[in-house]
Formats: C-alpha cells, sequence, structure tokens
C-alpha cells in the first residue's frame, strides 16, 4: 500500500488549492455511471415496467418508504429526487474501487500513483457530502418553519438546550461523514493487503483468493449498508427540520 495520490496544485495568487486527481476522476465516473443508469432505466418508459425500468421503480419505490417513515409524504414528498440521488450516487461510489482498487498504480518521479479507488474512501468527499446534507437541513428548516420559528427549535424543549442543540447539529455532521469513509476506506485496505499477498508469490495466491472473494463480496454488501445509512440518516434529519411532529 505504498502509494501516494497523484495531485494538481492551482495557484491562485493568494491561496494554492491541492486536488486529489484521482478522487476527481473517479467522481466524474461514479457520476457518469449514475446517468447512465437513470438515462437508460427511463428512455422507454412503459406500462409494464420490465429490465432497468423495473430495477429504477424499485429504487423510487425503496427511497419512498425510507421517506414516510420518517415523516408524512406531503411534507417529505419534496425530497424523493435528493434521496435518489443520494442512495444511487453513494452505493456506485462505494462499489467503484473494489474491481481494481490497489491495482491501478501508475509509476513516475520514483513514486507509484492511485488512480483507481472508491471516491467516498476519502474523507474530503465524504464530509463533503454529510456537510451538504448539514446545509440543505438548515434551508429547509428556515424555508419550512420560518426564521424566528426555527431558531426557536435550538431553545427547545429549555432554553439551556442551546448550546448542546448547535453541537449535535456538528457532531450528526461528522458522524455521518466519517462513518461512511471509514467503512469503505477499511475495506479498500484489507483488499489491497490481500492483493499484495496474491501477487507476491504462487502460495500467497492460493492462501489469499478465497479470503479475498469472501471479503469482497461482504465489502459489496457493506457498500449498499451505507448507502442507505446515508440515505436513512438524511432524511432522519431532514424530518427533525422541517416535520413538527418531531
Amino acid at each position: 500500500m505504498n502509494h501516494t495520490a497523484p495531485e494538481l496544485d492551482v495557484d491562485l495568487g493568494f491561496m494554492t488549492l491541492t486536488f486529489n486527481l484521482s478522487t476527481v476522476f473517479t467522481l466524474l465516473v461514479a457520476a457518469a455511471i449514475v446517468f447512465l443508469i437513470a438515462f437508460v432505466s427511463t428512455r422507454r418508459l412503459a406500462l409494464k415496467p420490465t429490465g432497468m425500468q423495473n430495477f429504477m421503480e424499485w429504487v423510487m419505490d425503496f427511497v419512498k418508504n425510507i421517506i414516510k417513515s420518517n415523516m408524512d409524504w406531503k411534507t417529505g414528498g419534496r425530497f424523493h429526487i435528493l434521496g435518489i440521488t443520494l442512495i444511487m450516487f453513494i452505493a456506485v461510489s462505494n462499489l467503484l474501487g473494489l474491481p481494481l482498487g490497489g491495482i491501478l498504480y501508475f509509476s513516475g518521479d520514483g513514486h507509484e500513483y492511485l488512480w483507481w479507488k472508491s471516491p467516498t474512501a476519502d474523507p474530503v468527499v465524504t464530509m463533503t457530502l454529510a456537510s451538504m446534507v448539514l446545509v440543505l437541513t438548515q434551508y429547509y428548516g428556515v424555508k419550512m418553519q420560518g426564521t424566528g420559528g426555527y431558531a426557536k427549535t435550538f431553545f427547545q424543549p429549555m432554553s439551556f438546550m442551546f448550546p448542546l442543540k448547535v453541537i449535535e447539529e456538528f457532531a450528526n455532521t461528522l458522524t455521518l461523514g466519517l462513518r461512511l469513509y471509514g467503512n469503505i476506506y477499511a475495506g479498500e485496505i484489507l483488499l489491497g493487503l490481500l492483493g499484495g499477498l496474491a501477487g507476491a508469490t504462487i502460495f500467497g495466491f492460493v492462501g489469499a483468493i478465497v479470503p479475498m472473494m469472501a471479503w469482497m463480496g461482504f465489502s459489496i454488501f457493506i457498500g449498499f449498508i451505507q448507502a442507505f445509512i446515508f440515505t436513512m440518516l438524511t432524511m432522519v434529519y431532514m424530518a427533525h427540520k422541517v416535520s413538527t411532529d418531531h
């Protein structure tokens, strides 16, 4: 696992921005895959869905049930597209590094660069997604309850709860992002170690192939579960902001 990330530094004069090119590349690939799935699934709509349309309708119903388990559909229906986008994008991103993760290294300047991995194995990506959820929940809380009404929720049921409510907002964001990152990163690290063992000797290959296949299957399961958990928690946090029942 001795590798470095390919980076691009952009000098803005007053500051320098550093981009992880492998993360940018795999994010674009994940976005393209999600777009293609959505495009192919809705290209030829039929009253009796088959194939990809059937899959897309199942995803839509699945996300709808997540929303309805947290708030009434009249309120939560506006977040349906958000939920579909999150669960599909995160699921694809979680699984992207499994087939070739830890394999596509390109040597240059005496370093080995890893160009292919799951973008959600980068904490910057997961924390950005979590921060986006934080901003959206605050926005819809103000939009649907009004500035004054939403501000009052930080002082309920007692005024001394205000600092705890503020801490809770940041704690939720931190745990939301780090939970996703930790699970995906740990899975890819172990797959990389098993892949290195398999490539060392013929005995290592024989000894590592079964654990590697088993762990890859488990990683696929974890990838889908983490996409579900992230989407579910997003709707839970959203419900706390927009639903008067919470």
